[in-house]
């Protein structure tokens, strides 16, 4: 058997409903690649094995899991990369979808690093602290609206897809969990990426702000005059930071 490991955010699933019920959101986007991220005790890697025409990884940090993994399904050996997912190198050549019940104590950290792979990445369903997760799905408007929400959202289609209880894991976290897919959807009109990204970060740095007075520094002052920066960043839409791109100063090459 094996153990749990608290510092890293070790809770396991063990309902075999659920797990079934996370694999099967898969089927809605054809797919031959998949990385599985933090398999554990393999709550979801014995029915991702069962997957027809599909090249399987996974990546785990912890050696005693893998070696529980690959004793309990052969089948494993060479598919497990033994590292942090935050510090894996592109799994596989080609576009490939992800699925994991993702460590909570660094899910935000993986979803920056799958937009690092957003080029190459088909659907991602995750399994989320559930605050996260409705994080990453608000709309404008929302006070749970952020950086987060907009960069995943400029990228991908999120769909809320269900909740889980604590009692499907073991042990139960002290916090509600959700499982969320994402969908590769049409890039926003921006100017560029880095802009897009620094403006929405400067953006939401100084969020009860109004726009005009949080993002200055990157719009000259007849710029600024535009009714647009009299809003709070919380109320702009994905297309109206892509909008403003355009508008803003060239900055500085580093």
């Amino acid at each position: 058997m094996y153990t749990l490991k608290k510092s890293l955010g070790q809770h396991f699933l063990r309902d075999e409903n659920i797990a079934r019920k996370i694999v099967a959101s898969l089927d809605a986007h054809p797919f031959t690649r998949l990385l599985e991220v933090g398999p554990g005790g393999g709550a979801l890697t014995k029915y991702l094995l069962e997957l027809e025409s599909v090249d399987f990884k996974a990546v785990e940090l912890d050696e005693e899991k893998i070696v529980y993994l690959q004793t309990t399904w052969p089948v494993l050996q060479g598919k497990i990369l033994h590292a942090s997912i935050l510090d894996l190198e592109k799994p596989f050549d080609g576009q490939f979808s992800v699925i994991g019940n993702f460590p909570y104590n660094i899910s935000t950290q993986i979803l920056f690093k799958l937009l690092d792979w957003k080029s190459d990445i088909g659907t991602v369903i995750g399994m989320f602290q559930k605050e996260v997760a409705l994080r990453v799905a608000a709309k404008e408007g929302s006070k749970t609206y952020g950086v987060l929400s907009v960069l995943i959202q400029a990228f991908f289609r999120v769909e809320y897809l269900f909740e889980v209880s604590e009692q499907c894991f073991n042990p139960p976290p002290k916090v509600k969990s959700a499982v969320i897919r994402l969908i590769p959807t049409a890039l926003p009109n921006f100017s560029d990426e880095k802009s897009f990204f620094l403006l929405v970060k400067t953006a939401f740095n100084q969020r009860r702000k109004t726009l005009r007075n949080a993002v200055k520094a990157l719009f000259d002052a007849e710029t600024l005059k535009d009714p647009l920066f009299g809003q709070r960043a919380e109320q702009l839409t994905i297309g109206d930071f892509a909008e403003l791109t355009w508008k803003m100063k060239k900055q500085p090459r580093l």
